[in-house]
């Protein structure tokens, strides 16, 4: 299995939005290339010989590298929005939800940890236009925390005198998983979810869980 397909659960990293299979195979290619050497060193010789093509199949595709990274990025963060939002908008109180939040993003980045380096990791190479795209995705998964965080706040159910800082805060953690999550190392991408959603529960001072202690 490819670095690219790295999964929580066993799937392949499915990339059913790209097509034709030529354009979803050069996508998974710079994916690989670009989490190995990062966007500067890679060329687009480099993505279409992983893909197995010659670099004049790939410009059918895609027209700059700078594409291939935005249409990645794009792909990455659209997930990661509807993640976190799927939980803000979930049943049960704060607790439950940030619990959810954290939990589920975690597992993504663990699961998918190659596909979440590029997407989090590469952002300054995008030019203006592209990385604004890319930055307003973003602010929507700063909303979706932040909402939930409020939401506690609100009930009482967290402790938060700095609401926006505890939201990056908590944000940051979560992607960091995609830098040194190792799958052959002692946690699975389940446990460390369910690790960082208990660390973010303490660090807002979730009352229900210092009720239930």
């Amino acid at each position: 299995m490819s670095t690219a397909a790295e999964t929580t659960g066993g799937d392949i990293e499915p990339w059913e939005e790209v097509t034709p299979d030529a354009a979803r195979r050069l996508l998974v290619a710079a994916v690989e290339a670009f989490a190995e050497r990062g966007y500067h060193a890679t060329t687009t010789r480099d993505i279409a010989g992983r893909a197995g093509m010659s670099p004049a199949a790939l410009y059918i595709h895609y027209k700059t590298k700078e594409e291939l990274l935005h249409r990645i990025s794009r792909i990455g963060h659209t997930r990661a929005v509807a993640i976190l939002r799927s939980a803000a908008q979930g049943e049960g109180g704060a607790t439950e939800r940030l619990a959810d939040a954290v939990s589920s993003f975690v597992r993504w980045h663990a699961g998918r940890r190659t596909t979440a380096r590029v997407v989090q990791y590469e952002l300054d190479a995008l030019g203006p236009e592209a990385r604004e795209e890319i930055l307003t995705l973003r602010r929507q998964c700063d909303a979706a925390v932040r909402g939930i965080i409020d939401d506690g706040v609100a009930t009482g159910e967290f402790d938060v005198p700095d609401v926006k800082g505890t939201t990056l805060a908590v944000l940051s953690l979560c992607i960091d998983v995609a830098r040194w999550f190792n799958v052959n190392g002692p946690r699975t991408p389940d446990e460390v979810g369910a690790l960082y959603a208990d660390l973010v529960l303490r660090m807002v001072g979730a009352r229900a869980r210092s009720d239930a202690a």
